[in-house]
């Protein structure tokens, strides 16, 4: 089957001029708002059932060639490609901030990360190998030598969300090509033309054609189609937990990696550095309008500090700008879309209705949503139980720490978690007993490096994340066993040479 391409014209007001190579397909045209303004910024065709089974064809015939590519090689593609962003990081940026509504100032750093993820898996790609296995530590192992090393699984499904379109998109794409698989990469529906500027770049790079192929269309027919597909080796997957559990159960018997957000605690204790709790607090808070899976939504503050850090935390909070993405000025702008800004209202007014006070925040005379803390909730409010995905924190008070442990320990996820303290001890204490993946100390959740391991346990997701470890999971060991053998005699091995000695 013939693929057909298309351009994609870019928004004037985003990148003048910029056209980019549109997804495969020939499907319904899709059209790309602001989330902002609802600005029209790109039309894109969808990808059809059919142009999804000729995708997965060339991704098995592409894997065929692409995983004896030498390492070298991979490294040098995956380094051109890293500074590729950087040399068009700007343009990046204004593209994760109009599709994405995430404000200018972010987008920038989400660009810097993005090749720093390249540039890790550049690096990585050379190693890959396994490890000496010393067999004869075994009685039945001598005489015996091992060792193991790993091999790319094959076509990697990459599904990935919107709020970070560049460098989650990385996360996944390049530690599938530094170990050699290739990858269908499907980005959330709502920002495609991040995705579709990477598969550019990495073009570009030396990247071999089809090796990555970028397709577009609904999750519950494109996306459900290819996770159950034999063709696909791999699923990785970032975004909301019902989703994350369907896509364990159609997958089978492959491998799945799966991100599925938390509503992320931070604990603050009574020794704790107050300004620079505060301080950020309100950045991991309110980062992308709250729209990130280890955002801040949970503080736990000791009840002897707890007045004095409302003093710092509300003001802080009050001088944040809300406005246009693309504008320098804006720390926080729009939710990805009109139905999620109804949604954290809703969740908010509840919390307020059960007895929960506004302490800041609320909705603007345009109707979007200002950065929000509520005081007095309860455990069991959405706010608190479930992830708000939003621009609001809630704040708890303590009696001590283990009180405050055990609050953060009472929910379904477990992400990544930050305690505030000075107290050497009471930071080991608390990383033993906290129930997540990650714990920050002295920093909040949301503080992440592209190549340290990230992920969750509970209902957090699985597997791991992070250059190195994701090539672990996208990869698969092999053993190899040797059994010596006497090169003279065929035999046994033996430690004497059989032949006449050379003489004096």
């Amino acid at each position: 089957m013939t693929l057909p391409t298309s351009e994609v014209r870019v928004a004037e007001r985003v990148v003048p001029g910029l056209v980019v190579r549109g997804p495969v397909g020939s499907g319904e045209a899709m059209t790309v708002h602001s989330p902002w303004d609802g600005a029209e910024i790109a039309t894109l065709p969808t990808t059809t059932p059919d142009e999804a089974d000729a995708v997965l064809d060339r991704a098995r015939t592409a894997f065929g060639f692409y995983r004896r590519t030498p390492a070298w090689k991979r490294a040098q593609i995956l380094e051109r490609a890293s500074h590729l962003i950087e040399e068009n990081a700007e343009q990046l940026a204004r593209i994760i901030a109009a599709e994405g509504g995430k404000p200018l100032k972010d987008a920038r750093v989400e660009a810097k990360r993005g090749a720093s993820t390249f540039r890790w898996a550049s690096e990585e790609a050379k190693r890959t190998g396994g490890e000496i296995i010393e067999m004869d530590a075994d009685s039945g192992g001598e005489h015996r030598f091992g060792w193991t090393f790993r091999e790319p699984r094959g076509v990697v499904l990459a599904i990935s969300p919107f709020n970070f379109p560049l460098n989650l998109v990385a996360h996944k794409v390049a530690p599938a090509l530094a170990a050699g698989n290739v990858v269908v990469l499907k980005p959330a529906s709502t920002t495609p033309v991040t995705a579709l500027r990477l598969a550019e770049l990495l073009r570009e790079a030396g990247l071999p054609d089809d090796c990555l192929q970028v397709v577009v269309g609904p999750g519950g027919t494109l996306g459900n189609k290819l996770v159950m597909d034999e063709r696909v080796n791999m699923v990785s997957f970032t975004g909301s937990p019902p989703v994350g559990r369907q896509i364990a159960s159609d997958a089978g018997m492959k491998m799945v990696t799966l991100e599925l957000g938390n509503n992320s605690a931070t604990i603050v204790d009574e020794d704790a550095n107050l300004e620079l709790a505060v301080q950020r607090i309100v950045a991991g808070g309110f980062a992308n309008s709250g729209q990130v899976c280890i955002s801040v939504q949970r503080v736990v503050v000791h009840e002897k500090v707890y007045d004095e850090f409302m003093a710092t935390l509300v003001p802080a909070v009050e001088a944040l700008t809300v406005g246009d993405p693309l504008d320098e000025t804006t720390d926080v702008s729009s939710l990805i879309s009109p139905a999620e800004v109804e949604r954290v209202k809703g969740w908010i007014q509840e919390a307020v209705d059960q007895g929960a006070k506004l302490a800041t925040g609320g909705v603007t005379e345009h109707g979007h949503l200002r950065p929000t803390v509520l005081t007095d909730v309860t455990r069991d409010m959405k706010v608190c139980a479930r992830e708000v995905f939003g621009p609001v924190l809630s704040i708890l008070k303590a009696r001590d720490l283990c009180e405050a442990i055990d609050i953060s320990n009472d929910s379904e996820m477990g992400l990544q978690a930050g305690v505030f303290t000075s107290d050497l001890n009471k930071a080991l204490y608390a990383a033993r007993r906290l129930e997540v993946g990650g714990v920050m100390i002295n920093e909040v959740p949301t503080f992440r490096v592209d190549h340290m391991p990230y992920g969750g346990i509970k209902g957090s997701g699985i597997g791991r994340e992070g250059v190195r470890f994701a090539i672990r999971e996208m990869t698969e060991m092999k053993m190899v066993a040797i059994r010596e053998m006497d090169w003279q005699t065929g035999g046994a091995p033996s430690d004497a040479c059989s032949r006449e000695p050379l003489g004096p």
